[in-house]
């Protein structure tokens, strides 16, 4: 019985994994713990790059709940390149409309967001970590659930 389970197991993890798009280069997203992202909790997504000629989009993954009482988020966006060096933007995304419906993807009590952060090239080879930094009044901000980093090649 624990076999035909683990070969089961096993078929859907390689049909998960073979149906991703083959230009994402990450797609990482990060439990925050009990629904409370503190200033402290920055959630860190390290990323190698090897391909410095083709351009990449970098989205931020958010998901929350409906009890989420704001219609946007403000971020800091920290990334830090091979040679060290940190670039830090502060990014406002909206959420909601004015009416307070939401803009994410619903499924019950939670909404998913795959937020477009900027579209361009690296300079150098190597491993990049870019660090998420929630930047809102409330500290801890409630109800965010997840937060992450995609990056994926754009296709020519």
């Amino acid at each position: 019985m624990k076999t035909a389970l683990y070969g089961f197991l096993m078929v859907l993890f390689l049909a998960a994994t073979g149906c991703q798009n083959g230009n994402v280069v990450v797609d990482s997203n990060q439990e925050i713990s009990n629904r409370r992202w503190s200033y402290l909790k920055r959630v860190q997504v390290p990323v190698n790059i090897e391909d410095i000629q083709s351009e990449y989009l970098i989205s931020v993954n958010l998901r929350h709940t409906a009890d989420y009482k704001y219609s946007n988020i403000f971020l800091l966006i920290h990334q830090i390149g091979p040679d060290g060096k940190r670039v830090t933007e502060r990014k406002e995304f909206k959420l909601a409309y004015p009416d307070g419906e939401w803009l994410g993807s619903g499924s019950g009590n939670m909404y998913s967001y795959v937020l477009p952060l900027k579209k361009g090239k690296f300079t150098a080879k190597g491993k990049y970590v870019f660090e998420l930094e929630q930047n809102m009044r409330d500290n801890p901000l409630k109800e965010v659930t997840d937060a992450g980093i995609r990056i994926e090649k754009v296709s020519k």
